[in-house]
């Protein structure tokens, strides 16, 4: 199958979250993925279960779900790289590899030689890709953290969650790991764009990702209001702080989103809802106007989404293209028609022998489309192959490293 990034090589000395969400991305448009890991050991989130996946007895595996959601389609190796047979192993790799991912402490790989530096001078066409943190120099470069330090840090968990006086008002993180994940796709973008710039320069270059920059950028236009106005944003549950009427609505049975975003669809909801006095009133009338007077609107919209179910809600909006939408839990999510249809939920084939459940990339390609081969890898499941294919090693010389702890 033709991929689009099926004559790219990447190196990967990333583990957790943020580097393998963004490798696994550029495994899943075709690169030939070779993910590095500590002998014995691996991946931290290897362990970070249950659930693990079970192997065709029932058994479970060493490999967790967090593990497997972040690493298909890579080859996994095992080399120590505290071990100077194991950093030579990686720097011969690296001098054959187009990309380079970790995500050490900063200064963890110079110690090594295996820095970008010391990599460069090897293969000056390798595009270097650093995520940390808090980013390469700074008050706090040297700092370790964790997802959930850089949500609050980044101001995430100050907008998110119940009013300030209402119940449950403490500050709340997302429900998923979404600093990793979004540093993994902002990493994957900058690596892409730098192989672009090595296509027509002939050169690679440094990339420097930091958690924290990454939740910091996504504040978007909550940052700007706050420029704007100097006026701090607050959290508003699931209000949006500049539309209205854009938030949840309980229902008759259920609860609905109610997403209007323009004039017109203002219009049709209040219609809708029977309450067309409201599309009338010119405190109502713009989004500006509904902004400024949302605490007189809600009420009223409120109490008339009383009237019907959720569904009803869903049916009647989605006819007269009112933005809108169910709140599902994770089962209904891959039950739904649309899910389903669009193929987002995968099987795919494990070491382990069994098929391992998999959430496919949203990316759709026409002429290169996303490649999946396998699950996450075993531990080392790869290292011989490697070694012999990628190296030359031979079977005798595999086993030396071997036995001296190298790989």
């Amino acid at each position: 199958m033709k991929t689009a990034l099926g004559h790219i090589r990447v190196l990967d000395l990333t583990r957790i979250l943020a580097g393998p969400w963004a490798t696994q991305n550029l495994a899943d448009m075709g690169a030939e993925v070779i993910k590095v890991e500590r002998p014995r050991v691996g991946d931290d989130t290897r362990a970070w279960g249950p659930p693990f996946l079970k192997d065709g007895e029932g058994r479970e595996t060493a490999d967790s779900s967090y593990f497997l959601a972040a690493n298909r389609g890579k080859k996994s190796i095992t080399v120590d790289l505290a071990h100077p047979e194991g950093q030579a192993l990686i720097r011969e790799l690296a001098a054959q590899a187009d990309v380079v991912v970790e995500n050490y402490k900063v200064g963890t790989l110079a110690r090594y030689g295996l820095d970008y530096e010391s990599l460069k001078a090897v293969n000056p066409r390798l595009v270097y890709c650093s995520i940390t943190g808090f980013g390469q120099d700074g008050p706090y470069a040297a700092l370790p953290g964790y997802d959930f330090v850089f949500q609050g840090m980044g101001g995430l968990m100050s907008i998110t969650g119940q009013p300030e006086g209402s119940p449950g008002d403490e500050p709340m993180k997302v429900g998923i790991a979404i600093s990793d994940l979004l540093t993994g796709m902002y990493a994957t973008t900058a690596i892409l764009a730098a192989l672009e710039h090595r296509h027509v320069s002939g050169q690679g270059q440094y990339i420097d990702m930091s958690l924290l920059d990454c939740v910091v950028s996504i504040s978007s236009y909550q940052a700007i209001n706050h420029f704007l106005s100097d006026k701090i944003p607050r959290r508003m549950g699931n209000a949006h702080s500049n539309m209205v009427p854009y938030q949840v609505f309980r229902c008759k049975e259920g609860d609905v989103i109610v997403a209007v975003g323009n004039d017109g669809q203002f219009r049709a909801f209040c219609r809708l809802i029977g309450r067309e006095d409201l599309a009338a009133d010119e405190r109502y009338a713009t989004p500006g106007q509904r902004n400024r007077n949302r605490d007189t609107l809600i009420p009223e919209i409120a109490q008339a989404m009383l009237a019907r179910t959720m569904q009803e809600w869903v049916e009647l909006m989605e006819a007269a293209n009112v933005p809108c939408g169910p709140i599902y839990n994770m089962k209904q999510v891959f039950e739904d028609p649309q899910v389903r249809h669009r193929g987002m939920r995968l099987s795919l084939p494990h070491g382990a022998g069994v098929e391992a459940p998999a959430v496919a990339s949203p990316i759709r390609m026409s002429g290169t489309p996303i490649r999946y081969g396998r699950s996450a890898p075993l531990l080392g499941e790869h290292t011989e192959g490697v070694l012999a294919e990628r190296l030359g090693l031979p079977p005798g010389r595999i086993a030396e490293l071997r036995a001296a702890g190298a790989i």
